[in-house]
């Protein structure tokens, strides 16, 4: 999994792209978020438009995530779910869990 950080308008964006499957993946990305977090950054959107699988271990990278910003004051947004792991995410009622956005502008926006 490919990690690439941006800001926007004080919106940390997180571009994920390959397969979210645990491991360093995990690592990487928690440590992504504790730094995010550390800095400031408490609103942050997690982009899955270049994730092409994700695993029960990826879910749990992303609920722990999700979890760590929210414990922090802060909170963790989706943005272009694929169809795919929208049916994941249906099945294991986590669409409950996390808001999800296909617009960019739109997610952005959802902090102010």
């Amino acid at each position: 999994m490919k990690i690439k950080e941006r800001k926007r308008d004080g919106v940390a964006i997180l571009e994920l792209g390959g397969k979210l499957m645990g491991g360093p993946d995990a690592i990487a990305f928690g440590d992504t978020l504790k730094t995010l977090i550390h800095e400031g950054s408490l609103n942050i959107i997690v982009d899955l438009g270049k994730v092409s699988w994700v695993n029960s271990t990826g879910l749990g990278i992303l609920i722990s995530g999700y979890s760590t910003v929210k414990k922090n004051g802060g909170e963790l947004k989706l943005l272009n779910v694929s169809d795919r792991i929208e049916s994941i995410f249906m099945v294991s009622k986590l669409h409950t869990v996390f808001v999800s956005f296909s617009d960019e502008d739109e997610a952005v926006q959802s902090f102010a």
